[in-house]
């Protein structure tokens, strides 16, 4: 038994020695494997790059909106402290007797205003300025000989800006002559 598997692997072997054998090789083989590796080579190239821009982009527009996000989030915090400046703008223009209280008062705004500025924080200027509706916010107007044609006679609410952005308006009065 041993000897007949022995012989029938060895016809099945001879014939595929002979299949092997019988195969020609094509002379024009070469070239369309060669074309058909560099097509496929260059579609892989092409996706690469493709993909590798798709990165890129994502990458510029991951830190486009972290830098967003950071920006609305300081304009977020600076509106909420503006309320805190305004009163204690009212509160050094009140009379007061206690005057440690009010060196106090003036302390805490002279330290807001360091911290504003360090954040980049600018008041818009306004009193005695040509009124300027990209700046300013017109809530009256007075006739005075004492000012020009579209100066602020003065200002109700300081306005500021955070580089480029505005964060809130100058509320003025403006003087027509």
């Amino acid at each position: 038994m041993a000897k007949e598997n022995k012989q029938k692997n060895d016809i099945e072997l001879e014939n595929e020695e002979v299949n092997v054998i019988d195969e020609v090789p094509d002379e024009n083989a070469g070239e369309t494997a060669s074309k058909d590796t560099n097509e496929e080579l260059s579609l892989l190239k092409d996706r690469y790059l493709r993909l590798a821009a798709e990165y890129d982009n994502f990458r510029k527009r991951s830190a486009k909106e972290r830098e967003m996000t950071y920006s609305d989030a300081r304009v977020d915090a600076i509106t909420r402290l503006l309320p805190i400046y305004d009163n204690l703008e009212r509160a050094l223009k009140m009379e007061c007797s206690d005057e440690p209280y009010y060196k106090g008062i003036e302390m805490i705004m002279t330290q807001l205003c360091e911290v504003f500025e360090s954040m980049g924080l600018r008041a818009i200027p306004a009193a005695g300025e040509v009124f300027d509706p990209k700046y300013h916010n017109a809530v009256s107007s007075i006739e005075s000989p004492e000012f020009g044609e579209n100066i602020i006679a003065e200002e109700y609410q300081k306005g500021f800006t955070l580089g480029d952005r505005i964060i809130r308006f100058s509320t003025v009065v403006v003087a027509n002559s």
